[in-house]
């Protein structure tokens, strides 16, 4: 069955981006209605956005989206990510700036708001899009790829020149909690060096060392250091989650990317969607929704994201 929120969601941020103020109200949404951005801020041409892949017009560290008059919402991958791991199928978000806060730079805010709100089933159908051939996409010495399988699962690999980080690789098939236990607080991660240099180009005036992971060399910068071992790559798993959750359904299939990315991924997606025969739309009985993110959590999983 699809899923949606018992009751509403309000929140309010900084964007790691813009730095400005951001209040959010993520509102049940019906069967068959998806995930919609709505800027409550625009009042003079539409105001909603689909959260689908065709709809991505940004990847600059972070992922965009735009509808036809303009009306833009940037930062959706860690809500994204949210609303995907905690199995949300319908979900109206509405915002009143231009991106989604950025809180700890993890879902873990998200996921923890968005579980006190409680999760209710609607009386439709839950469809899938099965990954029926594999499709890969390459830029450079990056690669994103998705293959058959009978589940989640992501597969990735990293590799830095900072020690802090170095090479980093896991792989985790994210069924049911998986998401909120091994993902959901990962946070995001730069360079001491690139700072200054995303800064000049108008990104990252609303980071701290409080809402992201900084690395310099060897030294982790943010206080506490890392929270679990691999973070990076973690995090950039719980990216890809939000990312392919622009898809307009639950993915049946096997993720892997190597130095991958935003703009990859929704590469990899676009790609796939243009493939006749490559994913393919179908019933999800109790079997296969039980093998996707966020379907039969538990009280363990809850506890995860306390």
């Amino acid at each position: 069955m699809q899923q949606t929120l018992k009751t509403d969601v309000k929140l309010l941020g900084i964007g790691l981006h813009s730095g400005r103020p951001a209040r959010l109200c993520i509102k049940p949404g019906p069967a068959g209605h998806g995930i919609v951005f709505r800027r409550v801020d625009i009042r003079d041409r539409c105001a909603d956005i689909k959260a689908r892949f065709d709809n991505v017009t940004d990847t600059r560290l972070n992922t965009t989206i735009e509808n036809a008059d303009g009306a833009v919402v940037s930062t959706i991958e860690h809500l994204m990510a949210a609303l995907a791991g905690c199995g949300i199928h319908n979900a109206l978000i509405e915002i009143d700036g231009p991106e989604v806060p950025i809180f700890d730079g993890s879902s873990h805010p998200f996921v923890r708001a968005l579980l006190a709100a409680g999760i209710a089933e609607t009386p439709a159908e839950l469809t899938v899009l099965r990954v029926a051939k594999p499709i890969q996409v390459t830029r450079g010495d990056a690669m994103a790829e998705l293959v058959p399988f009978d589940g989640f699962e992501i597969d990735y690999a990293i590799a830095f020149a900072d020690a802090a980080i170095g090479e980093q690789a896991l792989c985790l098939d994210l069924q049911n909690g998986a998401f909120l236990r091994e993902l959901s607080d990962c946070r995001t991660f730069c360079r001491q060096d690139d700072v200054a240099m995303m800064q000049q180009s108008g990104l990252a005036l609303g980071g701290t060392y409080e809402n992201a992971v900084v690395v310099d060399g060897a030294r982790v910068l943010s206080p506490g250091g890392f929270r679990r071992d691999f973070e990076c790559v973690r995090h950039k798993m719980l990216d890809a989650l939000g990312d392919l959750a622009l898809a307009g359904a639950p993915i049946l299939g096997r993720y892997r990317a190597v130095r991958g990315g935003h703009a990859l991924t929704n590469v990899l997606l676009r790609a796939a969607m243009a493939e006749p025969g490559a994913l393919v739309r179908i019933s999800a009985d109790a079997d296969c929704a039980a093998r996707l993110p966020g379907m039969r959590l538990t009280h363990q999983d809850f506890a995860a994201v306390i």
